[in-house]
């Protein structure tokens, strides 16, 4: 009876000495958190303001709540009577072996910083990255969001961007769509040209300036290979490649220009 007098005494001298000290924590942990949403919150319109770009702006934010909260939970931990320099030395060697264990999503971590300083892309810009083609759609802290030209979603880690080659199709106000067709040897070039010409000046959002092209690309064992060159904006590109398809093919009938099939000759590409 003695003994357990003893335990019930020690634990009402710990409530009473502790008690105070882990509800004042509780306190300041809940009152901090809000003020850090209202504080990231605030950072994240004042930036808007200022002209940051999406595409950096959630990343900042994000930077500024992490490093806060991580201040307030030391202040919370000196609270309760936590030594800072114990906890600080726990939380080092917590941080090496998570570290060690993420060593990836440290690189894409540190590649996601290098690509909102240099910015080789941008929220909305139209790039190719890995062999996928598509918009930014977000920039995040480990990867990158792609909405590709059908509408798939494209993950693609930051490290894997900054690493590779990049081609971003938006840098420039205008791409050069780039067509191909056969004719037979036996149809006139200049004839065939001209007609083309006429076809993709008479398609609509193809661009006057830089001015369309035609030129005989390659000469293959049973045709002509015949290069066309009209430039459209970037966001009118898909438009302008059907369109200027359908018109050079209704304008070689009507006018009784053959057309040849040689192997391997493709009708356009992006040339990512």
């Amino acid at each position: 009876m003695e003994q357990f007098n003893k335990y019930v005494e020690e634990l009402t001298s710990m409530v009473v000495q502790y008690a105070p000290k882990l509800v004042l924590a509780l306190l300041v942990l809940f009152v901090g958190l809000s003020i850090i949403n209202r504080i990231s919150a605030w950072m994240s319109r004042a930036m808007q303001k200022s002209g940051v770009g999406d595409d950096i702006r959630p990343f900042l934010a994000s930077m500024l709540g992490i490093l806060l909260k991580v201040l307030l939970i030391f202040s919370v931990a000196g609270i309760v009577g936590i030594e800072t320099t114990s906890f600080v030395a726990m939380l080092a060697a917590a941080g090496f072996a998570i570290g060690i264990a993420l060593q990836g999503s440290l690189s894409n971590f540190a590649a996601g910083i290098l690509l909102l300083i240099f910015r080789p892309y941008k929220v909305g810009d139209l790039i190719g990255v890995e062999g996928q083609t598509g918009h930014v759609k977000e920039i995040q802290m480990l990867n990158t969001i792609m909405l590709a030209l059908d509408n798939r979603t494209i993950i693609i880690p930051n490290a894997m961007a900054i690493s590779g080659i990049i081609t971003n199709l938006s840098a420039q106000q205008y791409l050069r769509v780039d067509l191909q067709i056969a004719i037979p040897y036996e149809e006139n070039f200049e004839l065939v040209r001209e007609i083309i010409l006429d076809a993709l000046k008479g398609t609509p959002k193809v661009l006057d300036t830089p001015a369309p092209f035609v030129g005989i690309e390659d000469f293959d064992s049973h045709s002509v290979t015949v290069a066309m060159r009209p430039y459209a904006s970037t966001e009118d590109y898909w438009d302008v490649y059907f369109e200027a398809h359908r018109r050079v093919k209704r304008a070689l009938s009507e006018n009784g220009i053959r057309v040849a099939y040689a192997e391997g000759v493709e009708l356009g590409q992006i040339g990512l």
